[in-house]
């Protein structure tokens, strides 16, 4: 994260202290009018354009920021924040060359920032991802994501089709099989003429008169029986 320097050799204008006083109340707006207000009067003065660049940094003008700091650049007196700020800046526009090479000037000033040597290593991987094709998850790599996202979701409904489709077949093949069992069924029953038929009824018949005539044997047998009691 890009930051305004407190001071520098030399002393501090009115515009660029000015601004400062907005940087730090989170009114990057109205700070980078300032800083530019300094920069204006004195195009040498590093302190404007540095925090110049966090100004525009802070407002996610990546460019503006990168432009900023590199009008100072070729000055013998700048800090290992600079180059660090400068390698931020290059990251956030995806040139992974300028982050590599300002991350790596910031470790020779303070070989102890630890936080520069972690943005370096991840700078100089995709610096290799870049080179090797991979575009280091630029606009490419996005629209790529994309495509196989797609795909993925193309496939996913194909699949989805293809088992509701084998599900219906299933489903068709049930009744079709279920029908064929009550045919077959139907089938194998015995047909019989209309003469058996006749018969088959005459001897139901035939049975249920002589279940008849011995249900009324026995209703008379005991009435007799109750007769007698009766008499007695």
């Amino acid at each position: 994260m890009l930051c305004s320097l407190p001071g520098f050799a030399q002393a501090d204008r009115h515009d660029v202290r000015a601004g400062n006083r907005k940087f730090r109340g989170g009114r990057f707006q109205e700070a980078e009018i300032d800083y530019r207000k300094a920069a204006l009067k004195d195009s040498t003065s590093l302190h404007a354009q540095y925090n110049l660049a966090s100004a525009l940094y802070r407002q996610e003008n990546w460019q503006g920021a990168s432009e900023a700091l590199a009008s100072v650049k070729d000055r013998p007196d700048l800090t290992a924040a600079y180059h660090y700020n400068a390698g931020d800046a290059a990251l956030q526009q995806k040139d992974y060359q300028a982050a590599v090479d300002a991350f790596r000037q910031a470790l020779l000033l303070d070989p102890a920032d630890l936080d520069a040597k972690e943005n370096y290593i991840y700078a100089k991987k995709m610096l290799e991802n870049q080179q090797n094709g991979g575009g280091g998850g630029g606009d490419q790599q996005d629209q790529q994501d994309q495509q196989d996202q797609q795909d993925q979701n193309q496939d996913q409904d194909k699949n989805q089709d293809q088992q509701d489709q084998n599900q219906n077949q299933n489903q068709n093949q049930d009744r079709q099989d279920q029908n064929q069992d009550s045919q077959d069924q139907q089938d194998q029953q015995p047909q019989i003429s209309p003469q058996q038929a006749q018969q088959m009824l005459r001897a139901i018949q035939a049975k249920e008169q002589e279940t008849q005539d011995k249900v009324n044997r026995e209703k008379a047998a005991l009435l007799k029986s109750r007769q007698k009691e009766k008499n007695w």
